[in-house]
């Protein structure tokens, strides 16, 4: 077995077709025994590739964006997609089958404070046409801080990936009103990205065989299935709570067969960034994607 070390930027059950490829054997079957980590609070993923510490990485295209504006050339490659639509749940204190987005203004919401989380919510606002100035935003820090403050009572709704959306109703905490994705429609929500000259090697080449298996796999399998694979990466979470997201989560689509990020859901992602104003200009999907290798 040759070790193949991943980091994650954010680590979620949303990420399923990465932690997948670990939990269903895919990468074994290739010859590959991961080794993963998740990038330390404050510290992108991107170091890990930079000091050689991983090979590939679970990202964003926005990370591109941020490069791409400092002036500077991506060392980094986005060579496939891990979601092409956004994961977030918006999670309310009561049940509220009539909520309409309207119902936000006005609200507090615990919220990141930036990144593409915060960018997409703005976006979806925007589609939903209300006034996200009119919403009382609340920062405590990363996703388990945010879990931590909505169960002692702050905000009346708030924002995460799944698992923790699910686990809030399972315990009787809060109800999930509605989703983000719907809203957008495929974009280059996360991604996955390495050094270019790791894309030419046969490592890489068995790992993007492993990844398509794995997207088959994510599609094709019944979703208490790949909870009991996955169980041991979340022994916070009821198994049963993590089959109920991960059935969501293909129900989404945001977890489509094909591996590649599509130029269409990379200028849905322009399109989010640059109302957001975080643009400085619109850049060729060159400059930050790739098809993945030919792994045949």
């Amino acid at each position: 077995m040759t070790q193949i070390n991943i980091q994650f930027t954010l680590f979620s059950a949303f990420y399923s077709p990465l932690i997948s490829a670990m939990s269903g054997g895919f990468l074994k079957e290739q010859g590959l025994e991961p080794n993963w980590s998740v990038s330390p609070p404050g510290v992108s993923a991107i170091a890990a590739l930079e000091d050689g510490s991983a090979h590939v990485i679970q990202s964003a295209l926005s990370q591109g964006f941020t490069v791409l504006g400092k002036g500077e050339t991506p060392s980094v490659v986005h060579f496939a997609q891990v979601n092409e639509m956004d994961g977030f749940f918006l999670t309310g204190r009561n049940a509220d089958p009539d909520f309409i987005w309207d119902k936000l203004e006005g609200s507090e919401i615990v919220l990141f404070k930036g990144g593409q989380p915060l960018a997409m919510f703005k976006y979806a606002c925007h589609k939903a046409g209300i006034d996200f100035d009119k919403i009382t935003a609340i920062n405590v820090g990363g996703p388990a801080d945010m879990d931590r403050a909505f169960r002692e009572g702050r905000g009346q709704y708030v924002l995460q990936q799944g698992p923790f959306p699910q686990q809030l109703k399972a315990d009787g905490i809060g109800h999930i009103v509605t989703q983000v994705g719907p809203l957008i429609g495929p974009c280059g929500f996360s991604s996955l990205a390495a050094k270019p000259d790791w894309l030419q090697t046969d490592m890489a080449k068995a790992f993007i065989r492993a990844y398509k298996k794995t997207r088959a796999y994510m599609n094709e399998t019944p979703a208490a299935e790949i909870a009991r694979a996955e169980k041991d990466y979340f022994p916070d979470i009821d198994e049963d709570v993590l089959t109920t997201c991960i059935s969501t989560y293909q129900q989404l689509g945001c977890w489509t067969p094909h591996i590649e990020i599509t130029p269409e859901a990379y200028e849905v992602t322009m399109d989010v960034f640059e109302y957001n104003g975080m643009l400085k200009e619109r850049y060729a999907y060159e400059q930050i994607c790739s098809l993945p290798p030919d792994a045949n």
